[in-house]
């Protein structure tokens, strides 16, 4: 599942990725969180830090307080580079970060090892 308000991002991101995994695109975190509550299952999610509805923070936040969702792994995927947001985002349970602009091929690698694990 792909969660980031813009759509050249989500593009992008489900052009490359739609070559090896069905990709599931959200606008919002509220709305993939929705999604993820009624029943749809994400084997795992990239998400946005910087979002209006709902920032990645907010929802790596209620995403771990909900036990049937916390076993999924979460990527955030952000042009914010500090360290102090990073680590944040670690707290709240990402399993990785990687910073925009990225380069596909070493997302689809993070994502491989991450799924094998």
């Amino acid at each position: 599942m792909i969660i980031d308000d813009q759509p050249n991002t989500r593009l992008l991101l489900s052009h490359f990725l739609g070559n090896y995994y069905t990709i599931i695109e959200k606008a919002g975190a509220k709305e993939a969180l929705e999604s993820l509550n009624e029943g749809l299952n994400a084997d795992l999610i990239i998400s946005d830090i910087l979002m209006p509805d709902m920032s990645g923070i907010e929802f790596l936040t209620v995403y771990q307080k909900q036990s049937h969702l916390k076993s999924t792994p979460v990527i955030v995927l952000s042009s914010v580079e500090n360290s102090a947001e990073r680590l944040k985002c670690f707290k709240y349970g990402a399993r990785d970060f990687v910073i925009k602009p990225f380069n596909p091929e070493e997302l689809h690698v993070r994502i491989k090892n991450l799924l094998a694990a």
